[in-house]
């Protein structure tokens, strides 16, 4: 029954920003424990950033410095604010949460 729904991908130029939200659908779930992964063309998924409930964030250290993690305080959004993008961060960007993954976005920078 619960979704999580992902928004905010799209074709950005090297040095640019992006956010992206994942949103649990019906509004009646929570989000206190989730992550953002991403998965490039012939590579495995990787962990971008995680939240706990707690609002303890972690980062991968491709990403540390430039991607920030963050929850509205209803926590019904998780959010992926990246700045300084370099081409290394196309890929597809999967939220996860509540035992799911969401739908998955497409980021693509270049150069």
């Amino acid at each position: 029954q619960v979704q999580l729904v992902e928004s905010g991908g799209g074709l950005v130029q090297a040095g640019g920003s992006l956010r992206l939200s994942c949103a649990a659908s019906p509004s009646i779930f929570n989000i206190n424990n989730g992550g953002w992964y991403r998965q490039a063309p012939g590579k495995q998924r990787e962990l971008v950033a995680t939240i706990t409930r707690d609002s303890t964030t972690n980062y991968a250290d491709s990403v540390k410095g430039r991607f920030t993690i963050s929850r509205d305080n209803a926590r019904k959004t998780v959010y992926l604010q990246m700045d300084s993008l370099k081409p290394e961060d196309t890929a597809i960007y999967y939220c996860y949460s509540l035992g799911i993954w969401g739908q998955g976005t497409q980021v693509t920078v270049s150069s």
